[in-house]
């Protein structure tokens, strides 16, 4: 396998865009990521394409990724439609990367985009949960819960154990609602104090309003290519150690297994010949903010109950010793869900760089990891799980 390097980046604000087609939102990422690398489509010799919802939401199914790249002037490849919930766009960028690493194109190409605004918010809330197991049962088919089930008994399992508040569950909120605050691309900019948190409309008790990621269009793509042809290209190639995917497993509460969150950051530590120890900078799947809490553990940054105390020290803010979601991550950045894994990586390639401007962290970070997932089973865990790592 050949290492692989990220190129260029780019990305489409993450908000409401009504008037935007899925098209034209990748329009923007893909020639971001080109005339990042200094790249044009002829460069290109295969693409992955990510996208969730579109089926549901759009209509246009089956295509969506030829549709997609046609507008931007990108015909005549190998193009792969990726469909995996919450992380299709990670699902995507491993697509790219196998490509690259096994010789098959020289240069690659992953996007990640969705359009959830569509006039109908109960279309898209339906889409959503038709990313959850569907149950048949003698009354026929019905949608499980499992977006509101799982969480609320998890969350409140951690507070009985650890003595967790509801201050506690809005700290990563208000902490990324700061770094959304410094970030153009945030649909949500506003810095958020514990009391908005914990006061603002409860959703599923004891999650609140501005502990979940809201319904955001979006997009993002990553141009790869093998590090022996990097030179060919404008920007400071940041490496591709590993990228890591994973089904979720069933697995009872107290079973004792580890989280497949876990599972994945470990695998991925090995590839990439790194530890938590190592890390410089971290985007993380929060789209409920105490889930930020829950993966310090799962990623080996605290021990367990650890995670408010990481906030309350700085340790996870921008100033800290490992600042995480300086994006401002799912709740602020927003949760455009076939994007959401390439704009993390988009934002840890900026932090590498150092071209994250007001966000930017001062003690410029070499290593850095995403993690991201999606979906829900009929189990404790998520349908799907990836972990990436990142150096320069």
């Amino acid at each position: 396998m050949r290492d692989v390097v990220i190129a260029g980046v780019g990305a489409h604000a993450t908000g409401h865009f009504t008037e935007k087609p899925l098209k034209a939102l990748a329009h923007t990422a893909i020639w971001g990521a080109l005339g990042d690398a200094g790249a044009t489509p002829r460069d290109v010799q295969a693409a992955y394409v990510g996208n969730s919802l579109g089926g549901l939401l759009t209509g246009q199914e089956g295509i969506r990724g030829e549709v997609v790249l046609q507008h931007s002037g990108i015909v005549g490849i190998p193009v792969v439609n990726v469909e995996n919930a919450c992380a299709s766009a990670t699902t995507a960028l491993r697509g790219a990367w196998l490509e690259v690493a096994s010789g098959a194109a020289d240069v690659a190409l992953a996007v990640g985009v969705e359009k959830m605004f569509v006039g109908d918010t109960a279309r898209t809330i339906a889409a959503l949960a038709a990313d959850s197991e569907l149950e048949l049962s003698d009354m026929g088919m019905q949608f499980t819960s499992s977006y509101a089930i799982h969480p609320k008994i998890n969350i409140k399992a951690r507070m009985r154990e650890y003595g967790w508040t509801l201050a506690d569950l809005a700290k990563p909120a208000v902490k990324n609602s700061f770094n959304g605050s410094l970030n153009p691309l945030a649909h949500h900019r506003k810095p958020l104090s514990v009391d908005d948190v914990v006061n603002s409309r409860v959703v599923v008790d004891p999650l609140t309003l501005y502990m979940c990621a809201s319904i955001s269009d979006g997009a993002a793509a990553a141009l790869l290519c093998s590090a022996n042809r990097a030179s060919r290209f404008q920007k400071r190639p940041v490496r591709l150690s590993a990228c890591v995917l994973r089904s979720g497993v069933y697995r009872l509460p107290a079973d004792g297994r580890a989280d497949s969150a876990e599972v994945v950051a470990r695998e991925a530590y090995e590839k990439a010949g790194v530890g938590p120890e190592d890390l410089d900078v971290v985007e993380l799947h929060d789209a409920m903010a105490p889930a930020e809490l829950m993966l310090y553990e799962r990623l080996g940054l605290c021990g367990p109950g650890e995670g408010p105390r990481l906030i309350d020290e700085g340790i996870t803010t921008l100033a800290g010793r490992v600042p995480v979601n300086p994006s401002g991550g799912l709740c602020s950045r927003g949760h455009p869900v076939g994007a959401t894994g390439l704009l993390q990586i988009a934002e840890l390639v900026w932090q590498l760089r150092g071209e994250a401007g007001p966000r930017q962290i001062a003690r410029r970070p070499k290593v850095a990891l995403a993690q991201n997932q999606g979906g829900l089973t009929l189990g404790q865990e998520s349908a799907v799980y990836t972990a990436t790592i990142l150096e320069v």
